[in-house]
């Protein structure tokens, strides 16, 4: 099909393109970055041995340095290497990535911990990647929150994945704007981005040649029975009308699937 346009050479099957190797097997796609994961840990952590099995402690909590830095430019080095590495095929590595990006300006040695953490738990996790098997073609997501993760602003932390094919095909782990007075509201406002996350894909899909058409709802699973009740009540009351318009991003979906972004499910309940 590309030939067809464009003048191009046939090189045969990819084996690695941007640092991501491409295993084929009889179940489906593998993509890994093993060898990238190496050559940060060569750079970087050389001479530990040590490994995490989780990239982030959840005792220890972080803060802005107040005073001198300790080696930001190299800090900011290994910041920028975990960020492609978590964007391509580490969707694991999101929330202690997002967190450690805080303090790129002024690490302290407790940052420093953190980042060791960090770099020790892809030494032992180095051979993870995304697998992609015979599943579907059936978008779905999931959407999570956390209620006041930083003591210091008080803000929470959204998260949510998409899976196409039993495996990953979009993340993130943020922040949020928005402090929420509740676990309902934080988990309210991490929907809110994930449908965007949604239509965006939605939208993407439809232009993609082949593929089978009218497209399948996305259905966004959440653990919050709270966030999924409020998210399908058309009332919104005075204590909520700081997040009145992401209950309405949210509840015109849910209402109107086919107006909408043609075909969108409601939020459903997962365990």
């Amino acid at each position: 099909m590309l030939k067809v346009r464009f003048d191009m050479k046939d090189m045969g099957l990819a084996d690695v393109i941007l640092s991501i190797k491409i295993n084929r097997t009889q179940h489906g796609l593998v993509l890994s970055q093993s060898h990238y994961v190496d050559k940060i840990l060569e750079k970087f952590n050389e001479g530990d041995t040590s490994v995490a099995q989780t990239p982030v402690d959840t005792s220890q909590h972080l803060s802005k340095n107040r005073s001198e830095g300790v080696a930001q430019l190299e800090y900011s080095w290994i910041i920028g290497s975990l960020m492609y590495l978590m964007t391509c095929t580490r969707p694991d590595l999101a929330y202690a990535v997002s967190r450690l990006c805080r303090y790129t300006s002024n690490p302290s040695f407790e940052h420093w911990k953190s980042m060791t953490r960090l770099l020790r738990y892809l030494r032992y996790t180095r051979n993870y990647g995304l697998h992609y098997g015979r599943d579907p073609d059936v978008i779905e997501g999931y959407s999570d929150a956390n209620w006041i993760s930083d003591m210091k602003d008080s803000k929470s932390i959204s998260g949510y994945v998409f899976t196409l094919g039993g495996a990953a095909i979009a993340w993130k782990s943020s922040k949020q704007t928005l402090i929420a007075r509740s676990t309902m509201e934080s988990e309210f406002i991490a929907l809110d981005k994930a449908g965007e996350e949604a239509e965006w894909l939605r939208q993407f899909v439809e232009d993609v040649p082949g593929w089978p058409k009218p497209m399948s709802a996305i259905c966004i699973h959440c653990d919050c029975q709270s966030a999924i009740s409020r998210a399908q009540s058309a009332m919104c009351n005075g204590k909520l009308w700081h997040i009145r318009r992401r209950h309405n991003t949210i509840r015109q979906p849910v209402a109107d699937p086919g107006k909408i972004f043609s075909g969108f499910t409601s939020y459903k309940h997962f365990n």
